[in-house]
């Protein structure tokens, strides 16, 4: 894009970084303490906008990475948001839920003066859910006053959003809708696909996309597999691995298979939706898909994405992908300022048509400029967030 050296340190750089040592004294009396940090990337186009994450591994690093990513992630779905991360570094197994809520309002308390509705929106991330977004939003009210709007994934009855469960993987459904109408001039209906990852987001998509009429082959979580050449029955393997103490490659609906083969399987679409860095420089070239939606994030290492382009393979990237959930915590907000709260048709379709609109830009540039998917996604947000930077004034 030919940017200037100037210009590109601008939109590197983080606006905001904040460390935290939260204190918090323990169900034996003990006081223990938990590093917690905030990211607030950029806002120019709008309050800062990103999940809280509680996790062992969470580092600056880690933190200020993700930031980046929601900037342009909210900027490709034209949401008025700008980028933000945060997290503490703790293991949510080693606490009690006293424990836990006492570190979740230790953190609004100590970070209160740089979050709001209009400054600053957290939401939940790994480890995180509406439990915490509820203590979230009441501790910040003890001091602000009712702001339901200061947290986005809080529960239906807390002033939360109707569709917010379902609303990441519906985000990839549609997102794989427009590819393979883009590609192959029909949706998702007679393509096979197979998912890498049956968690919230994973399910969901693959729900979805049999009601659209498409072959769900194979699914795996992070201790089995499972596959039925003529499709699995979704909605079946849902209320299966609901079960207590159920396990995904027990099913018996399909054959049990290795989970590590999961990413070999022959299909149309495949769509991992686990964890990060699973598809490497070692494996790509094993792939025996027509086109990749990462559901997750960042499931596709650099060396890994410079083989499937040489292969001719198509990646949907996870900027736009998986970016339903923050397009319906964008609609939770708005729903919050207004004191007012939509059906869940509305919010589906609404979602539907920002993710089309989307991939229409995507499209277009991936079209006119020659550049694969993913450069043009990040080409659209950079657009966005470079004009509103500028417009603003930096000097």
């Amino acid at each position: 894009m030919s940017y200037p050296e100037r210009l590109q340190q601008l939109l590197m750089e983080p606006d905001r970084e904040m460390q935290l040592n939260l204190a918090i004294t323990r169900d034996t009396g003990a006081v223990s303490t938990f590093k917690a940090f905030r990211v607030q990337h950029n806002g120019s186009r709008g309050p800062y906008k990103g999940g809280l994450r509680f996790h062992p591994h969470v580092d600056m690093d880690d933190v200020r990475s993700l930031a980046s990513l929601m900037t342009w992630k909210t900027a490709l779905l034209d949401i008025p948001f700008g980028g933000a991360k945060g997290g503490i570094c703790v293991d949510v197994k080693d606490l009690s839920e006293r424990e836990l809520e006492k570190l979740t309002r230790r953190f609004v308390q100590k970070c209160r003066d740089i979050i709001g509705p209009f400054e600053d929106i957290p939401a939940p991330d790994m480890n995180t859910d509406g439990r915490v977004m509820g203590w979230f939003f009441d501790e910040y009210t003890k001091y602000e006053g009712f702001s339901p709007g200061v947290v986005t994934g809080k529960p239906v009855f807390m002033h939360g959003s109707l569709g917010r469960e379902s609303a990441t993987g519906r985000g990839v459904m549609f997102g794989i809708r427009e590819m393979l109408k883009a590609y192959s001039t029909k949706g998702i209906d007679g393509h096979t696909f197979v998912l890498q990852g049956f968690g919230n987001v994973g399910a969901w998509a693959a729900e979805l996309i049999e009601e659209k009429g498409g072959l769900v082959l194979a699914a795996s979580d992070a201790e089995g597999a499972i596959y039925n050449e003529n499709g699995l029955n979704i909605k079946a393997l849902r209320a299966h691995v609901a079960q207590p103490g159920a396990k995904l490659s027990e099913f018996s609906g399909g054959t049990a298979m290795d989970a590590s083969k999961i990413l070999y399987t022959p299909c149309d679409v495949l769509i991992p939706a686990a964890i990060g860095g699973v598809i490497t420089e070692e494996n790509a070239s094993r792939l025996q898909c027509q086109w990749v939606a990462e559901a997750a994030n960042g499931p596709i290492t650099p060396a890994g994405d410079k083989i499937l382009r040489e292969m001719g393979i198509p990646v949907l990237p996870d900027i736009y992908c998986n970016a339903g959930g923050v397009t319906v915590s964008f609609f939770e907000w708005v729903q919050n300022l207004q004191n007012f709260k939509w059906d869940e048709q509305e919010i589906n379709m609404r979602l539907d048509r920002k993710m089309s609109d989307a991939f229409k830009d995507v499209w277009h540039i991936h079209s006119t400029a020659g550049v694969p998917l993913r450069v043009a996604a990040f080409m659209k947000a950079l657009e966005r967030v470079t004009q509103s930077t500028v417009a603003r004034g930096f000097d």
